[in-house]
């Protein structure tokens, strides 16, 4: 029987980041709208591309595992050359992919990242996978859920069922798509999970709380912790990009943590980042602010590389960097 650290359920991709000189006069960017513009039958030549591999599931698989940690990754791929490229890449990290599915009638999700003046736009290819995973025969600690796609019920029952049976702990990352779907399903798995992550959009979502009065923001980020703990038992944390990251812990201490500060190249896989950071503090069992530290360091390498996980910290890294930040 296989045994793991984490069991990771979502996503592996394939993303191929182009990289677009602030100069090039092919591209035009609107300031007033954000609006990306390249005239319809153009050719240009651009800076640099590269095909990396991605995917929530995949990129905080290969943080924990670089943190230390035994991974699987439960996902659907294709029988392509691009499913190839993510069983390499995971297997050179240490990941198992004894539950990625490939499935032949579909292909291997593909992004394209245009990266612009500092900001980026992305194009997902949209693919219908079946999401029939099968990871009951496993022996794990924790299970980490995330998006899956439009076919999303069955996987998610199926995970609540194993940790219900199992008694593991459930660390879930949801999707805009879950949570807009919501459902008893949802409301499911925040009351069976022991952190949640989100970020400020999906905190709002979740909680259904706006900003209306304008209350100074940590007041603010305290009434999103608060009322998310109401509908999840466990630790819940907010990330806010640049703002830094807030925590509600098990003892309903609400936690604040100001960002690193770095020089941002490029911002994909900043979340799932954060969340390997804080989550492998957590199996190191260090304290939870301690957790925030190490997703917040983590966050702040993989944004100053190219792609989700180039920039991926290792245990002997992290612990350095933390020490030297709290000299």
């Amino acid at each position: 029987m296989s045994s793991y650290d984490v069991v990771l359920v979502g996503n592996a991709t394939v993303d191929n980041f182009l990289w677009i000189q602030d100069e090039n006069k092919h591209f035009r960017m609107d300031e007033a709208t954000r609006e990306l513009c390249i005239k319809m039958g153009d050719k240009s030549l651009i800076e640099k591309a590269y095909f990396l591999v991605g995917g929530n599931a995949a990129n905080v698989s290969v943080g924990l595992s670089r943190l230390g940690f035994k991974t699987a990754v439960v996902a659907e791929i294709g029988e392509d050359e691009f499913a190839q490229k993510i069983i390499n890449s995971l297997s050179a990290e240490g990941v198992s992919d004894e539950f990625l599915r490939k499935n032949p009638n579909t292909s291997t999700s593909f992004s394209v990242i245009i990266n612009y003046k500092g900001d980026r736009v992305i194009l997902e290819e949209k693919v219908e996978k079946e999401h029939k995973y099968f990871f009951e025969g496993t022996e794990t600690k924790w299970i980490y859920l995330t998006s899956v796609g439009d076919n999303w019920i069955d996987a998610y029952e199926k995970v609540i069922d194993f940790v219900k049976q199992k008694g593991v702990n459930l660390a879930f990352n949801p999707g805009v798509a879950q949570l807009d779907a919501g459902g008893e399903i949802i409301q499911d798995v925040l009351r069976n999970c022991s952190i949640l992550f989100v970020n400020k959009e999906e905190a709002e979502i979740i909680s259904g709380i706006k900003n209306v009065d304008n209350i100074d923001y940590e007041t603010y980020l305290r009434k999103l912790l608060i009322e998310l703990k109401t509908k999840c038992p466990g630790v819940v944390v907010i990330t806010d990009g640049a703002k830094g990251s807030s925590m509600i812990d098990k003892n309903d201490e609400v936690h604040f943590h100001k960002p690193s500060e770095v020089a941002s190249l490029e911002r994909t896989g900043a979340g799932d980042s954060f969340a390997s950071g804080f989550l492998g503090a957590v199996l190191s069992e260090k304290d939870y602010k301690t957790a925030m530290e190490w997703g917040t360091l983590n966050s702040a390498s993989v944004i100053t590389e190219v792609g989700s996980q180039s920039g991926l910290l290792r245990k002997d890294e992290i612990e350095q960097k933390s020490e030297h930040k709290n000299d």
